[in-house]
């Protein structure tokens, strides 16, 4: 009982990204103006879909959503990193970590469960053009909606219960930027073998579901662009390509953070990878759609003459 009572009544204290170097200072203002780019560029993606009459079409509806979900998850992790380094204290009580975990552990798999429906809808578009306000109508896209929060929300309720249970009665000090499933898992004490089979297994669904719709929509595509045989196949292809890029840098980060074998992680190295698609991947993700989408760079310019006609 007391140490239960320790566990929960103890403070952990976080080290941070930041070291004392000198060019923590830099990589201090780097960090804020990549999260200031980041929330102002989804936060715009958010808003052309839904005022641009020729962005209401299913890809940007899921789009403005996916935009939506990188302002969460980023949003939990980076403004209590930057004002840690701020004040030059880096302390996290119990019950927040718990809630900045579950809270990432939400918004991140609802992101991996996103992604992976999405491969769909480009399998749709490009497979069955014909049927596609059919395959993708509105109750459709909602259903894909719910499915990725609720594999997001089911995400959270496992792996939270399953980290913050584990008793913390050795070191309190993570040696991270923010409260992630592996790090308090390699800081807690006694039999850890039984809660790091289970996470593992839980990581592997969560990552293997929507990863096999994304492998098997991609398949179906190559075959059918490969029959198509001419410019207007590759160009179908092409527009698929974003969506690839996005797919590639998010999972990629994800698969080495929870599956790989434990013997080739550092500290370094998973604060790299974490810092990666926390940080960089909410800021790449629209600037990936939008700068290699016409239709929403054109939506931009038709928004800034408005702006500049009044």
């Amino acid at each position: 009982m007391d140490e239960d009572n320790r566990t929960l009544s103890s403070d952990f204290t976080l080290t941070g990204l930041f070291t004392h170097s000198k060019a923590s200072g830099f990589l201090f203002g780097a960090i804020c103006a990549v999260f200031f780019m980041a929330t102002t560029a989804n936060g715009v993606t958010i808003f052309l879909v839904h005022t641009d009459p020729h962005l209401h079409t299913p890809m940007y509806f899921l789009l403005s959503h996916l935009s939506f979900i990188n302002m969460m998850y980023s949003s939990t992790i980076v403004p209590k990193m930057l004002a840690d380094h701020s004040v030059g204290k880096g302390t996290i009580s119990f019950v927040a970590c718990t809630a900045q975990c579950f809270l990432y552990m939400g918004f991140v798999g609802a992101e991996f469960f996103l992604l992976g429906l999405m491969a769909y809808d480009r399998y749709v578009a490009v497979c069955h053009p014909l049927r596609y306000p059919v395959l993708m109508s509105r109750r459709v896209c909602w259903m894909i909606l719910a499915s990725s929060w609720l594999g997001g929300a089911l995400d959270s309720f496992l792996l939270t219960p399953i980290t913050m249970s584990l008793p913390f009665c050795a070191s309190h000090e993570i040696n991270h930027f923010f409260c992630e499933a592996p790090t308090m898992l390699r800081l807690a004490c006694g039999d850890k073998a039984a809660y790091g089979t289970v996470m593992y297994m839980c990581c592997v669904m969560m990552l293997l579901i929507p990863f096999s719709v994304v492998m098997a929509s991609y398949t179906r595509i190559l075959i059918t662009v490969q029959q198509i045989k001419s410019a207007e196949g590759r160009m179908a292809f092409a527009t698929c390509s974003s969506h690839v890029i996005a797919v590639t840098l998010f999972y990629g980060a994800a698969l080495y953070m929870y599956m790989l074998c434990r013997s080739y992680h550092t500290l370094i190295k998973d604060k790299v990878f974490s810092a990666f698609y926390t940080i960089l991947t909410p800021l790449l993700n629209p600037l990936i759609y939008s700068l290699r989408n016409r239709d929403v760079m054109g939506a931009c310019d038709v928004t800034k003459k408005k702006n500049s006609d009044r």
